[in-house]
């Protein structure tokens, strides 16, 4: 029996796999796919997964994200996978990689923080150990599944 590709490949662009179902449309708002007009995009939802019984993934043809983009996706769904495609062939396959600052990605949810208060952008640096995002100016730590983005 021969394994058959359940969303089409593409030719060149980028892939993010092993998103959580209840993310998907979340992922499909921080990256702003409607603003792709010249890439087409295939979304697969609900799709069978070994490693999370039912998955969602996003395939864009002709188009790399920044890394401002794959940065915020960090926070949203850690443990998807990144594919960069060219030629039909996989170039680059890799988890995402949590960098230990994001500035300008993150709103800090203290009221009283300066970044709430003067037109200055987000700085946050990721605690490990903890798991969460503690912002510079004010040291307000946030959990990662409870972040709102600055986009």
């Amino acid at each position: 029996m021969s394994k058959q590709l359940q969303v089409a490949a593409i030719q060149n662009g980028t892939v993010i796999d092993h998103i959580p179902n209840e993310k998907l449309v979340e992922v499909v708002r921080l990256l702003h796919l409607e603003r792709l007009p010249n890439s087409s995009i295939m979304i697969g939802y609900n799709l069978n997964s070994e490693q999370l019984g039912h998955k969602s993934l996003i395939k864009v043809s002709n188009h790399y994200f920044s890394k401002e983009e794959l940065d915020t996706l960090c926070i949203a769904i850690p443990n998807a996978t990144l594919s960069i495609i060219e030629d039909y062939q996989i170039k680059e396959k890799r988890a995402f990689d949590m960098p230990s600052d994001f500035d300008n990605i993150v709103v800090c949810p203290n009221p009283m923080c300066i970044t709430n208060n003067e037109p200055m952008p987000t700085k946050f640096h990721y605690c490990a150990d903890k798991k969460v995002l503690k912002c510079h100016y004010c040291g307000k730590e946030v959990e990662t599944d409870e972040v709102r983005f600055t986009k």
